[in-house]
């Protein structure tokens, strides 16, 4: 089943997406994550680097079902101290 996510980019993830957020279909992370990134090679180097929340819980199986109307947080490496 394909759900219909809301995406939020955050920090560098956003500038690279050129939008703050953005709805998509997609039925895993790692088929989100090629829907993101096709044409957007821009986008594509920087969620190599990402953690992904869903629905705030840190995710990291890309084949696991996401949740149908997820929201799925783009979060970059951040730099602080």
């Amino acid at each position: 089943m394909t759900a219909v996510l809301l995406v939020r980019y955050f920090a560098g993830a956003r500038a690279a997406a050129g939008v703050p957020e953005e709805k998509v279909e997609a039925a895993t992370l790692g088929e989100l994550v090629a829907v993101l990134t096709h044409g957007r090679p821009k986008l594509a180097s920087v969620l190599t680097a990402c953690s992904f929340l869903v629905d705030g819980t840190s995710w990291r199986d890309r084949e696991a079902a996401l949740p149908a109307t997820a929201t799925v947080d783009v979060l970059p490496p951040f730099a602080g101290g």
